[in-house]
């Protein structure tokens, strides 16, 4: 069958030369040894920590001050929904912000307008199953303040590989930008390794720089591995554990070392070594969700999120820097309409 496959995609003139015949035999046999390994998709190298970094840990729902957000949909087929965003005392927020999302099997788009003029769009378009499309822009007052980010990203069976562009230009006569391009492949049932590239140039007047790094990701029986080496000597490794139904933790550790910034004598030969180890927990339970994580500087952070009714969602979040003795409280409110 996979001969007959192949065959299809071949011009007339070139099913009978010999070198053709003997490439496609041999990747058709390739192919099907691996389709017996019974490979699984292992994700994107983005994405390799997920499981700790997105999912336990509460770094990224944390916020300053007061925050209330009106949803009203207005269709669930295609999905299509605008938000009333309000925040006071976060310096980095700004008071008032209207968005809107809609959404199809194909099509996915959401904006955001805020009272200072800012504007952040994003846009997603499934050319198949397979392939996908996303589009990041955002757009400020002032000079400078504007962003474009292109991502491609094709999921195989047992791969994902993807490319981003940041800022991509051809105007000043020459290609600037930066641009990441990322392979991610199962190996075993369990094993995942793969590499992310990335070459960026600010101008043409300033030369381009390159950079490699490494990834593993390892998937046990209610647990995941995963680390990267990244460029200029730096490591991270995370850990997730799924404890019970409703509870997960996650432990991540991030080490810099940096040469030539030591105490290596006038001329800095020794190397600074740095590093931040993070441990966190979930807890769902029928109607909220607990969050709690304390990294290695001190610093204590907690989230609930608690469903007061079918359309109302209060989120709470505090956090303590017990090196600095600073706490900070925030809550947030969120009515769908």
């Amino acid at each position: 069958m996979g001969d007959a496959k192949t065959e299809d995609f071949l011009p007339p003139y070139m099913e009978g030369n010999a070198v053709v015949r003997a490439i496609r035999d041999t990747w058709s046999s390739f192919s099907e040894r691996r389709e017996e390994l019974g490979l699984s998709n292992p994700g994107t190298v983005e994405n390799i920590a997920r499981e700790v970094q997105k999912d336990v840990f509460l770094t990224n729902y944390m916020f300053t001050g007061l925050r209330a957000d009106w949803t009203r949909p207005l269709s669930v087929s295609p999905l299509f929904q605008y938000t009333h965003s309000f925040a006071m005392g976060s310096p980095g927020t700004p008071p008032y912000g209207f968005s809107t999302i809609f959404g199809t099997p194909k099509v996915f788009m959401q904006a955001n307008l805020d009272n200072d003029g800012q504007l952040s769009a994003q846009g997603n378009y499934r050319w198949t199953n397979a392939f996908v499309t996303k589009l990041n822009a955002q757009m400020a007052p002032g000079p400078g303040q504007a962003m474009i980010q292109v991502n491609n990203d094709f999921t195989g069976k047992d791969f994902t590989a993807s490319l981003k562009s940041i800022n991509p230009s051809m105007i000043e006569g020459g290609l600037t930008g930066i641009f990441i391009g990322s392979y991610l492949q199962s190996i075993t049932p369990s094993l995942a390794i793969g590499l992310e590239a990335m070459w960026q140039r600010a101008a043409l007047n300033a030369g381009p720089e390159s950079m490699l790094s490494y990834c593993a990701k390892y998937k046990g029986s209610g647990w995941i591995a995963s680390a990267q080496i990244q460029a200029q000597g730096a490591v991270s490794a995370s850990y997730w554990r799924r404890l019970t139904e409703k509870v997960e933790a996650g432990v991540d550790l991030n080490l810099q070392f940096a040469p030539g910034l030591g105490g290596g004598g006038l001329m800095g030969n020794g190397s600074r070594k740095e590093g931040t180890a993070t441990a966190g927990a979930k807890y769902d339970f029928r109607t909220s969700t607990f969050k709690a994580q304390l990294d290695s500087s001190g610093r204590l952070s907690c989230l609930v999120e608690k469903r007061v009714l079918p359309p109302v969602q209060i989120t709470f979040a505090g956090e303590m820097d017990h090196f600095k003795v600073r706490a900070y409280l925030r809550a947030e409110f969120d009515l769908l309409h």
